[in-house]
Parts: structure tokens; C-alpha cells; sequence
């Protein structure tokens, strides 16, 4: 065992988090549902909805067997919904192939969607003990900073030293302990900003404390100018219902409930088009900024009034109309969610 992992096992001992709701058992169902929602969302946020998660899909199997709408419901808010698909397709391959037990091989694993080198290693580092090094964003900042490695990790050359520091570093034995510790130090004390590199176990030999340079690791990814997007929304109201269709599988909020796009298309002849009826009121409403990773998007609501009967467009599992007040069978994006919200405080009647 390296001096860097005793020094890290020491004082995970007396400091590291051992009472997570996911950190209960060492099943790696649990364990693997924890990991997905753990990327790039807090612990204090994910919580809640691992819980709730839980609560309905209590093992593979009845995640798997849950409709998508479901699993989409439970994760709405959470942000990044390729990872809820990705895990209930992940789901049926490990009821399907695996007869519903998660898998201990590292490569079967790393094989199920959404899950990756160091995802699939955490998992069976923290469930069955098995020895893989893992290199999330947080492992990545400790291993950066303490070695003073030059460089954006999403450089291959950035990260492939990083991997060999991680697979050097990680123990023979206390691998669950070792492996939660690692995280642990990235996400309470080796922090982003302001670091408690005065509690920090590993401080005394760390390069980047004594260059008094922790700010500067890791690198830096190169800076772009965010592209901004624009698109139309249609909200239509009809008789205390709003109109909602299912997006497309693939690109932004996959299988989520939605307002029909209609760029380029005026409201009140798509309206007539879609519903075959006269639209009463047509009320713009103000624009509605929701920012991505990799670019912003700009909303333009257009709220309108039709006669349409409720079971024109109710046809198929792609279209609905909604009651607005009714719990959403469902998952609805962050910004469609604030629209449906200020819908319920405005009268269409």
C-alpha cells in the first residue's frame, strides 16, 4: 500500500461519510443507481431523489420492468436525462443477458450503457471489493493537484497519466474504503474553490500546495463562446387542459413531455392545421433563457387559446392533453416545468 492511500484510509476513518442512503448495503444496484445521479449533481440534491427512486424501483428488475415515463418522472429536475435512459435500457440488458444480478465482470459492466471506465470500477470497487483505480471529476482534481499534473484532464495525454497515478495509487485491499475515501477528500476538502488543504491528509507532500499554486490544477478546459439557440414554444390551452407532445428519443430531453416546437411556423395556422379549430387568443409571452453545457437556448413562449375538442389530438401516446393541476405521468425539462407553473397563475378560459 502507497503512503498516499494509508494516509487517505487514516483519515477516512474518522472523516469520510459512511451514511449515505446508498452507502446502507453493498448492493450494487443501489450502489450503481447512486453513481449515475452522482454525475455532475451534488449529494445533497440527489438524496431526495435516489430515495424516491428507490422507493419505486427497489431492484433491477422492477426498474426494467418500469414503463419509461415512469423512470422519467422520478428523475425530473434532475438534469441530464440521457443518464435515466441510459440506466432503464441498462436495466432490461441486465434482466435480459444477466438474469436480472448485476454483473462482476469489469468489462461487462463498462459494456451497459451510461457507464464508463470509472463508473464501472466504482461500482465494483464499492460493491464486491474488486480493485479497480476510478478517475471522476473529483479524483481527478486530488490526483492533478497532488502530483501537479499540467494540463486539461480532458487532454488524452492529461488523462492517461492520471490513470496511471489513480491505478498506482489504489490499494490491494480496502478497496471499498479506499475508493469512497478518494471521493470523499475531491468532494469536502480538495474542493473546486477554496480547498481545506489544512485538513487535508495528504497536504504535506502535495506539489501544487507547496507551489502555492492549488488554484491552478487541474488545467483548465479551453475556453468557448456558448452558441445561443432560439426556439418557439407552443402553449395551447383548452379547457383548463394544456397541450403537450412526447419529444423524439434522441437530442435534448429525450422521451420527456414537452410544448410543440413551431419555429419558423405561425401559432394560430399551426394550430389549425394541428387541432382543426378556431384559436380565440394569441398572448406572447416573455422569453425564457435555460443554459446547457454546451450552449444557451433562448424560449420564446406563445400561449394561446383554442376550441379544439379534447379528443382531437388525444390519438396517440406521442400527444396528450394535460390537466393542468394533475400530477404529470411523466418527465417534464426544468424550463417547461416553469412555464407549466406560470400557466396554472394565468386564466385561459
Amino acid at each position: 500500500m502507497t503512503d498516499f492511500a494509508a494516509r487517505l484510509l487514516g483519515w477516512f476513518d474518522t472523516h469520510g461519510r459512511k451514511d449515505l442512503p446508498w452507502q446502507r448495503s453493498k448492493d450494487a444496484y443501489r450502489i450503481w443507481v447512486s453513481e449515475i445521479m452522482l454525475q455532475q449533481t451534488q449529494v445533497q440534491t440527489v438524496i431526495p431523489y435516489f430515495e424516491r427512486f428507490m422507493g419505486s424501483f427497489p431492484d433491477v428488475t422492477a426498474l426494467a420492468n418500469a414503463a419509461q415515463d415512469d423512470v422519467l418522472q422520478h428523475w425530473s429536475g434532475l438534469g441530464y436525462y440521457a443518464r435515466a435512459r441510459n440506466l432503464h435500457t441498462a436495466a432490461k440488458i441486465i434482466r435480459d443477458d444477466f438474469a436480472g444480478i448485476f454483473p462482476r465482470e469489469f468489462e461487462a459492466v463498462a459494456g451497459l450503457p451510461g457507464i464508463g471506465r470509472s463508473t464501472a470500477g466504482a461500482i465494483l470497487a464499492l460493491a464486491f471489493d474488486q480493485r479497480h483505480p476510478i478517475l471522476d471529476g473529483n479524483v481527478k482534481r486530488v490526483l492533478a493537484r497532488h502530483e501537479a499534473v499540467e494540463g486539461w484532464p480532458g487532454k488524452t495525454a492529461v488523462a492517461k497519466q492520471l490513470w496511471e497515478i489513480a491505478d498506482r495509487n489504489t490499494p490491494t485491499n480496502n478497496i471499498a474504503a479506499y475508493t469512497q475515501a478518494i471521493m470523499d477528500l475531491g468532494a469536502t476538502l480538495c474542493t473546486r474553490s477554496n480547498p481545506a488543504c489544512e485538513r487535508c491528509p495528504v497536504a504535506e507532500d502535495c506539489a501544487a500546495r507547496l507551489a502555492d499554486a492549488v488554484n491552478s490544477y487541474p488545467g483548465s478546459k479551453p475556453k468557448k463562446v456558448k452558441p445561443l439557440r432560439t426556439t418557439t414554444m407552443l402553449v395551447a390551452c383548452h379547457n383548463g387542459h394544456v397541450y403537450l407532445e412526447r419529444r423524439p428519443e434522441a437530442g435534448i430531453w429525450g422521451g420527456l413531455w414537452s410544448f410543440p416546437e413551431i419555429d419558423g411556423q405561425a401559432a394560430v395556422a399551426w394550430c389549425e392545421d394541428r387541432f382543426g379549430s378556431p384559436v380565440t387568443s394569441v398572448e406572447p409571452w416573455q422569453v425564457l433563457r435555460h443554459s446547457f453545457s454546451h450552449y444557451d437556448l433562448d424560449i420564446q413562449p406563445i400561449a394561446v387559446r383554442v376550441d379544439a375538442p379534447l379528443s382531437k389530438v388525444a390519438d396517440n401516446d406521442g400527444a396528450m392533453w394535460h390537466r393542468l393541476g394533475n400530477e404529470l405521468r411523466g418527465g417534464i425539462a426544468a424550463p417547461v416545468n416553469r412555464l407549466l407553473e406560470k400557466l396554472k397563475n394565468v386564466t385561459h378560459d
